[in-house]
């Protein structure tokens, strides 16, 4: 499927209803009308491993053009306030640089979100914008068979997903950071803004925080990974709960490793 990447400010107002086409300087990409093309959200444009889906789309209409000879009926199209040719010359050449020009082609893509398509990719699952996240890991032997359990709740305490993921043989602290890593990975895929995190690991909770520093080189890879994920969302927040108020998590990771031991 081809794609269109979209800057994070523009992704919301996609996902929000609020836009419905890009304009684009130098683009070579083979784009016709009734293209399925996915949307991707550049959350930090200089770390691909932040990036999003923000929808599926199909291509309603391309129209291109040299920017000198943009019309006020196509910014009226693109929902765009630029007044004058002038101040769309300065806007490009402020992103693209000083060699674009009045004749320079801009390509402008009208799209409609493929809300059945998009359904789909979401797993049927309710859009939160806000969420809760309960994540928790556990090593018998330490290091041990491991898993990793997480559940994403909404507001209300509804449990949405709830899923334990063996590991494997690895030690206690990396089963928990794998738990954190693996449900903000679902909640990214959910695309939740604002997301709450309770653990019971009082390590891993402020080593996030960057209250503790990550003494154990065998963590660091996942610990900034995990950073590079939470720039995904607008807010995420490490709270420390006590083990018998984070049951779900754990029930998840018992169950994981129930299931192993039990095909043994």
């Amino acid at each position: 499927m081809k794609t269109l990447k979209l800057n994070h400010d523009l992704a919301e107002m996609v996902r929000d209803g609020n836009k419905t086409s890009t304009w684009r300087l130098y683009d070579d990409k083979d784009l016709r009308v009734n293209d399925t093309v996915e949307l991707i959200d550049k959350v930090d444009p200089q770390n691909p491993q932040s990036w999003t889906r923000a929808g599926v789309a199909t291509i309603d209409m391309i129209v291109e053009k040299r920017l000198g000879e943009i019309t006020q009926a196509d910014l009226a199209l693109a929902g765009r306030e630029i007044k004058s040719t002038d101040e769309i010359l300065k806007k490009y050449q402020k992103y693209y640089g000083p060699h674009v020009t009045l004749e320079t082609p801009v390509k402008m893509i009208h799209f409609t979100l493929a809300k059945e398509i998009h359904a789909k990719l979401d797993n049927g699952l309710p859009k939160l914008k806000e969420a809760k996240m309960y994540a928790d890991g556990g090593s018998r032997g330490n290091p041990g068979p491991s898993a990793s359990g997480f559940a994403i709740l909404d507001m209300q305490d509804t449990i949405i997903v709830k899923e334990g993921i063996y590991l494997g043989v690895t030690t206690n602290n990396q089963a928990e950071y794998q738990a954190l890593k693996l449900g903000l990975e679902e909640a990214r895929k959910m695309n939740i803004q604002d997301i709450h995190v309770y653990m019971d690991s009082l390590l891993v909770v402020n080593q996030m925080k960057g209250i503790f520093k990550v003494k154990n080189r065998d963590l660091w890879p996942i610990h900034e990974a995990i950073k590079q994920i939470a720039l995904s969302f607008k807010q995420i927040s490490y709270t420390h709960v006590p083990r018998e108020l984070n049951k779900i998590a754990d029930s998840a990771v018992n169950e994981a490793l129930d299931q192993v031991a039990a095909r043994q």
